[in-house]
């Protein structure tokens, strides 16, 4: 049996997770999450009270996961944490205490890069959610299409060429007047609208594009947050229009998105598209990509909610995978703000 502990601190939230592969399969034991509700005042992630918050947090949120978990420090064998991508001084929290736990029990690290952790997030809840299948990424900090042949081997096929699909729902909901973060609001507001109110355009969506054109998989989503600032602003009652406004902005971003993983599953051949990421959250989405690979015979897995956020579940999985490769960070592993997937083509 091989014990890991996970450690996630790469944005907003605190999270210490138990993972153990005593049956042949990964199965988690315990998985602790401790958010910064204190960011909603500012409307966004402070870095620098993200960092300290953490610095409070990640001793008791390791002690209540071994404790859930019915474990004891000597008995961990790995020790995983996330080093990249995210805000340096919240992943350093995390990296320096994992770097001090490994070295202190004696036990091997392993460095985590969090976009392959949500890769892994389904297999958590959906044990055949292997390769080979394609992948959309989507959070408030990244929007990755990558097409997975083989766990530790991603082809990068599309990305955003600005925002990510959660801060565009995040500025959105904070034009709108809702709170922070938006993306459950937006969700609800929009399902209250009239979606032949507002139109807005789909982003990069243009049926000419070749596929050996990158803007065939790219997403841009600038444009349509401005496009949404706009109609806001030439609003006469946002109370009125606010609920139009919010369904015209989701229909159009999730149309994109659609359309961007359809194009990505009939390229790869793919009949397994696994969702990842806090924007998985939004069961509107799932549905439309359902829908629109409905003619490949696809099957589309998202991670429950709690494992499509951030959280250190998914960190052990990933971890667990890259200890049994051999993989071994040293004692000055540091913190990087942005890092290519492990592996990536």
């Amino acid at each position: 049996m091989t014990l890991v502990l996970g450690i996630e601190t790469s944005c907003d939230e605190t999270s210490a997770a138990l993972l153990d592969d005593v049956t042949g399969t990964p199965v988690l034991r315990s998985l602790v999450i401790l958010s910064q509700d204190v960011h909603r005042v500012f409307g966004g992630v402070v870095p620098e009270i993200a960092s300290r918050a953490h610095l409070t947090a990640i001793v008791p949120v390791v002690r209540q996961a071994m404790q859930d978990a019915g474990a004891a420090m000597e008995q961990i064998d790995v020790v995983a944490v996330t080093n990249a991508p995210g805000l340096v001084g919240a992943l350093l929290v995390g990296v320096n205490y994992a770097k001090g736990l490994a070295f202190g029990l004696n036990r091997p690290l392993v460095a985590v890069h969090h976009m392959e952790g949500h890769l892994f997030a389904a297999t958590l809840d959906h044990p055949d959610a292997q390769p080979p299948f394609t992948a959309l990424l989507v959070s408030g900090g990244h929007t990755l299409l990558v097409d997975v042949p083989a766990w530790g081997s991603y082809r990068l096929l599309g990305a955003t060429r600005d925002d990510a699909a959660g801060e565009a729902f995040d500025k959105v909901a904070k034009l709108l007047g809702l709170p922070y973060p938006g993306g459950r609001h937006v969700e609800a507001l929009a399902m209250t609208g009239d979606p032949a109110r507002f139109r807005f355009s789909r982003p990069m969506v243009q049926r000419n594009t070749p596929p050996t054109d990158r803007a065939y998989f790219d997403v841009s989503f600038s444009g349509l947050k401005t496009a949404v600032l706009n109609a806001v602003r030439a609003s006469t009652d946002l109370e009125r229009d606010k609920a139009d406004i919010a369904r015209g902005f989701q229909d159009a971003l999730i149309e994109t998105l659609a359309e961007k993983t359809f194009r990505a599953a009939h390229s790869c051949g793919r009949t397994r598209i696994v969702l990842g990421g806090g924007v998985a959250c939004n069961r509107t989405l799932a549905a439309a990509i359902q829908t629109r690979l409905e003619t490949l015979g696809a099957r589309v897995l998202t991670p429950s909610p709690r494992l499509a956020t951030d959280n250190a579940a998914m960190i052990a999985r990933a971890g667990l995978f890259r200890y049994t490769l051999g993989d071994r960070a040293p004692l000055d592993l540091s913190a990087y703000a942005s890092a290519p997937l492990p592996g990536q083509f």
